[in-house]
């Protein structure tokens, strides 16, 4: 059920694009514009916190502080959606935060059901497709409107969803999805983080604070990455929670940053 779920899904993400008209509006300020991008960007992330609050919640650890999350992002995530559906007039991207939208009505409606394999699966699937969406969006505005130095912005913003991505899918392998993608996921996830970070490190336009902020993120980074590859092990499901939620609310800081230079 979760490979057609999302075959299904991507399918009509793919059908909602092909008929949206190619009329675009008149772009926003530049450092709008990256605002936006940086809103669109930690729609990403939240919904892979979701998932995983969700999934901790089912596994019965940290579930008071998952529980908390989970209305928090569930809450952030709809006023992020309002921002964007009334700052953009682009249909393409209008017609996907329609559809974004949509997903995250299922999904409220699967969190309200008692934890199980099956509906595990499906949460997945749903935050996949917001995901997918959300990247979409952030793809768009950067391309419409060609804000070269976006591409930081969207870049360091993206970290943020890794570390809550590779959380979830640590998780999920936990719980019993103990399937190849499982692994692979977490894996790519945390490949990912690497290389975009040692990018980040030496970007030249950094500030101090910024460098010392990354520097942070580095010693971290450099201890706990190898807790989380070791996926099929487990037994740290506290440390990769509290480590990856840590290191969001540091990329946070930092893509905030950029947004300010930018």
């Amino acid at each position: 059920m979760y490979g057609k779920i999302y075959r299904v899904v991507s399918g009509t993400i793919l059908v909602l694009l092909c008929t949206i008209g190619t009329l675009y509006a008149a772009p926003k300020k530049g450092d709008d514009i990256v605002k936006l991008i940086n809103i669109a960007g930690k729609q990403r992330m939240l919904s892979q916190r979701i998932a995983k609050d969700y999934l901790y919640i089912g596994k019965g650890i940290a579930v008071d502080k998952a529980k908390r999350q989970l209305k928090k992002s569930l809450q952030e995530f709809e006023r992020g959606e309002k921002i964007l559906s009334d700052s953009i007039n682009d249909p393409e991207i209008k017609n996907l935060l329609a559809f974004v939208d949509m997903s995250l009505n299922e999904l409220e409606a699967e969190l309200k059901k008692p934890f199980s394999l099956d509906n595990a699966q499906l949460i997945l699937d749903l935050s996949e497709s917001m995901l997918e969406g959300t990247q979409y969006i952030v793809s768009s505005l950067k391309e419409k409107y060609h804000k070269k130095q976006s591409d930081i912005v969207a870049k360091s913003g993206r970290q943020r969803m890794l570390a809550q991505r590779i959380a979830k899918y640590y998780i999920a392998y936990q719980v019993g999805i103990k399937d190849k993608n499982t692994v692979e996921q977490t894996k790519r996830a945390v490949n990912e983080f690497g290389k975009t970070h040692e990018m980040l490190m030496k970007n030249k336009d950094n500030t101090p604070e910024i460098n010392r902020e990354l520097k942070q993120v580095d010693r971290l980074w450099n201890i706990v990455y190898k807790f989380y590859i070791n996926i099929k092990k487990g037994g740290l499901p506290l440390i990769v929670y509290n480590t990856t939620d840590d290191i969001t609310r540091k990329m946070d800081k930092i893509t905030n940053l950029y947004v300010k230079i930018y």
